[in-house]
């Protein structure tokens, strides 16, 4: 029995070890070529580059492909959209966990229904130009917003339904106000699953490429997604210069996942139970 479930043991680390170097493949693959010239990078293999590393591919990417402007195009969507997305999910799994009733429970459903549901983009496309919102700063936001808020809904109402009705009632007692009780008692000890709502929402915010393209036609207000995707139109035979791009645009991502990875897992599990 022993010898047998080591064997297990081995067989599942190797498999996660296989798994993920394969996931790696592509990432290190665009690393490499991104510090290799014109000529060695079209060739798209796994060769370490030759030094010195072609630094000069980033600053290259940065001026001709405007990715100052979609930088903090990119950075404006994902930041108002996590906090607006924050805010108003947990105001709504606030009120909708405590007054449990069936209008309440409905509400819950349909709003919950959201993370199953496809977009459709046709009639996204004519309520969007209804509130004047096609090729906006503003009109994107909420549009993120729009479509993170399921999940994010989900996830807090299980929370908020672990935290004792009590400290509601002493906080009343005490003379707190609504709002207040809301900001200072209750939304502090969300933090939890508020971290796992912020990085989620940052992430799929961030990696958005059908919603700019479809709503944004001025390229000043494109996100990196989308300047990435006209870089490569311009750029298609400097495969370096491509792999740079895509670095660039990765980074930030990476950097705020490795940050919040640990609040994904814990912040998920908490959630995620029968309120």
């Amino acid at each position: 029995m022993a010898t047998n479930k080591i064997i297990r043991k081995v067989t599942a680390n190797l498999l996660a070890w296989i798994i993920s170097i394969i996931s790696l493949v592509p990432l290190v693959l665009v690393l490499f070529n991104s510090f290799k010239d014109s000529i060695h990078a079209s060739d798209m293999n796994l060769m370490l580059p030759e030094f010195p590393f072609m630094w000069t591919n980033f600053s290259n990417v940065i001026s001709k492909g405007k990715l100052a402007q979609s930088f903090f195009n990119s950075v404006l969507y994902s930041v108002a959209s996590v906090a607006l997305c924050c805010i108003l999910a947990a105001a709504c799994a606030y009120v909708l966990s405590r007054n449990r009733s069936k209008v309440n429970n409905a509400v819950y459903l349909y709003l919950v229904l959201g993370i199953a549901m496809p977009i459709n983009y046709v009639a996204l496309m004519k309520v969007m130009a209804f509130f004047h919102f096609i090729n906006s700063r503003p009109g994107l936001i909420l549009l993120y917003t729009a479509m993170q808020l399921p999940f994010a809904i989900f996830l807090l109402h299980g929370f908020i339904s672990k935290v004792p009705v009590d400290l509601d009632e002493a906080a009343m007692l005490d003379g707190c106000s609504p709002l207040r009780l809301f900001f200072f008692i209750v939304l502090p000890l969300l933090k939890p699953a508020l971290a796992t709502v912020t990085v989620l929402t940052f992430l799929n915010t961030w990696n958005e490429f059908v919603s700019p393209l479809y709503f944004l036609s001025s390229s000043d207000k494109w996100p990196m997604t989308l300047s990435v995707y006209n870089f490569f139109g311009m750029f298609h035979t400097d495969w370096n210069l491509i792999c740079a791009d895509i670095v660039l645009t990765i980074l930030p991502v990476i950097i705020v996942y490795l940050l919040g990875q640990k609040y994904i897992v814990s912040g998920m599990t908490s959630g995620a139970v029968k309120g």
